[in-house]
């Protein structure tokens, strides 16, 4: 069964599909000299977009420029092929690799193999029984490569290698973004017109998530010398992008969003089943009590899938839960508390970042023990934060339990022609966590803020009715 983001997304294209083939058939209906040569073409547009229609579109209104790109650059010819270092570069504003790290794998054009590797390894060798003495480090026809660990000793390392395949993202850290190895592949092609740039190429950071384009042929890479006075280049470079997609990572959403605030004693929930739903008949396993006599040797059991979170039981049945609180309110300034809860027992989020959208961040005068950097998707418009952790004291965001938690609060200034309480303006528009959408609370359940002025009569009444009441009793007195 469909999650309800993959159900609402392909609504959204059949939508589309429906209109554009309503479309058609209005044209369709029509007499023949009413379809101009201008009418044809349009109508050939839409039926082509029709039909390039990808329901796991990539595109991130956040970050739409945001991708990973591998760059090879040819170094060296050799008696049989080429020496290349392959860079990868994480252009993602705040969507980062975190451990086990990346894999990257692909096809070769030809019968190529690889003679050796620095900076990286490749997880199988393959059949390399053909070859008599000197024996390639793989012969695979689609090899898979991963980072080398750090504490690689240094005649194995390149520049940028040996992090365990962990990026930052470039907002973060620009010069942590990138990881690098060298290849010396053989067989090949000893010239560019001879060399065949591989294909398929596959990129797991470190699940699926990432579609990866072919690779393309561009302007070699230039590389300047330590005191800046000599420029050398590639022989040859290529390119590979490659782009996310929350919808192919995973099936479900990641994590969601509750609410509070000092005005009303309503605490908004993330909304049930946003994750998945308890239901230890068709899905044993998929969470554990906090109280269970069993939490330790389940935490300790061995998974499946790696990449599957064992949660604590809640009705939302999310690994992540950010929390808003509207705290406090000033007479120029008001306040909120942000936190941060991990309820999978099976994942440590290192360099873990929030991604917030909300109008008054434009004013945001001062944060406590978090980072923080403006993002400006929209140009001018600066409504959206990216927090993420002080380095050494919260940037890891621990497994469920005691310590799975981190907290800030945000203190800002009010502007007079848009501050308001009302109509839930103090909440969030939107909140990502590593890059993944969270899922809010419907908009009619945020804490509202109550009506004073009816309280206010009422208060009145009382005091004026309890007074007519206790005048006879004055007066008796009296």
């Amino acid at each position: 069964m469909s999650s309800p983001c993959e159900q609402r997304k392909n609504k959204t294209f059949y939508q589309v599909t429906f209109s554009l083939f309503s479309l058609f058939c209005t044209m369709g209906s029509l007499p023949s000299e009413a379809l101009s040569a201008p009418k044809l073409a349009l109508y050939a547009i839409l039926l082509a977009f029709c039909f390039s229609i990808n329901s796991t579109e990539a595109y991130d209104a956040l970050d739409p420029t945001g991708n990973i790109t591998i760059k090879w650059d040819v170094m060296q010819w050799n008696p049989d092929g080429y020496v290349a270092v392959v860079t990868i570069y994480n252009f993602q504003q705040y969507r980062h690799i975190q451990a086990p790290g990346w894999t990257l794998g692909w096809t070769w054009a030809k019968k190529e193999v690889i003679w050796s590797m620095n900076g990286g390894q490749t997880t199988e060798q393959g059949d390399c029984s053909r070859f008599k003495g000197n024996i390639p480090h793989c012969c695979k026809k689609d090899p898979t490569v991963v980072d080398l660990l750090p504490g690689t000793p240094y005649n194995q390392q390149v520049a940028n290698c040996c992090k365990g395949g962990v990026i930052n993202s470039w907002a973060q850290d620009p010069a942590t973004a990138v990881s690098s190895f060298q290849v010396s592949v053989g067989q090949a092609g000893t010239t560019n017109k001879t060399v065949r740039v591989p294909k398929n190429f596959t990129l797991k950071a470190p699940g699926p998530g990432y579609t990866c384009g072919p690779a393309r042929i561009v302007k070699p890479s230039k590389f300047a010398t330590v005191d800046k006075r000599r420029v050398t280049q590639a022989l040859m470079t290529w390119n590979v992008t490659c782009t996310y997609s929350q919808f192919l990572s995973q099936k479900t959403p990641t994590c969601c969003v509750s609410l509070s605030s000092f005005y009303n004693e309503t605490i908004v929930p993330c909304p049930t089943c946003t994750c998945g739903c308890q239901n230890n008949i068709t899905q044993p396993g998929m969470c554990v009590d906090v109280d269970s006599p069993y939490l330790a040797s389940a935490i300790t059991a061995p998974a499946r899938n790696n990449f599957a979170p064992l949660v604590q039981c809640t009705s939302h049945m999310c690994p992540i839960r950010v929390h808003w609180h509207v705290k406090l309110n000033y007479k120029e300034y008001w306040r909120v508390k942000v936190t941060v809860t991990n309820f999978n027992y099976r994942m440590n989020y290192t360099q873990w970042n929030l991604v917030v959208q909300h109008p008054n961040f434009d004013n945001l005068t001062q944060i406590f023990s978090f980072n923080y950097k403006s993002l400006t998707p929209y140009g001018t418009i600066n409504d959206t934060a990216m927090l993420w952790g002080v380095k050494f004291y919260n940037d890891l965001l621990m497994q469920a339990g005691p310590q799975g938690n981190v907290q800030s609060e945000l203190l800002f200034r009010k502007d007079k022609s848009t501050f308001t309480f009302d109509k839930g303006w103090a909440f969030p528009r939107r909140i990502y966590f590593n890059g993944d959408n969270c899922v809010m609370p419907p908009p009619d359940a945020y804490p509202w803020l109550p009506n004073s002025s009816p309280r206010q009569i009422i208060s009145v009444l009382n005091l004026f009715m309890a007074f007519i009441l206790s005048l006879p009793l004055i007066l008796a007195n009296g």
